[in-house]
């Protein structure tokens, strides 16, 4: 977990006048892969990445951090990535989103608002014999299991 905080502090020196920028996630994997998630709030370049990615490398190496040999990859969190920060949510306000709940079900449908405490989205409701409603549902966080924006192909 040293390392962990180490990175993160690190990052957060490289993007501190960026305020557009913010970490999301670090992950030392077994394999020695050290995976560093940051994004944007109108997303991030891969010179901002590559940028994060010398200045960690480089303290990492400088300060001996990690005493074997590692591979670095500083990147977006991918489409099929989970959300996982309020900032997150904020940027993908319009998008349609898969939610799973903790009571094991799932919604679907486009994110209509973000608060501190829980998301409204907009999901088509059909019952038998009716046309398909657009139905506002607010769902809070903490009922939240995973949130992945969908992709559509349209």
């Amino acid at each position: 977990m040293q390392v962990e905080k180490r990175v993160a502090a690190l990052v957060e020196e490289k993007i501190a006048d960026r305020p557009e920028l913010f970490l999301v996630s670090i992950k030392m994997l077994p394999n020695n892969k050290l995976i560093i998630h940051v994004d944007g709030d109108e997303g991030i370049s891969i010179q901002d990445c590559a940028a994060i990615s010398r200045h960690v490398g480089f303290h990492l190496e400088e300060e001996n951090t990690i005493d074997k040999a590692y591979n670095l990859e500083v990147s977006s969190p991918g489409v099929g990535e989970p959300l996982q920060l309020n900032r997150q949510f904020h940027k993908n306000i319009g998008r349609d989103l898969g939610i799973k709940l903790s009571d094991g079900t799932a919604k679907e449908g486009k994110l209509i608002s973000v608060s501190e405490l829980a998301i409204e989205i907009e999901e088509k409701v059909k019952e038998k014999g009716k046309k398909v409603q657009l139905v506002n549902t607010q769902i809070e966080f903490n009922n939240i299991v995973e949130t992945k924006v969908l992709i559509s192909f349209k």
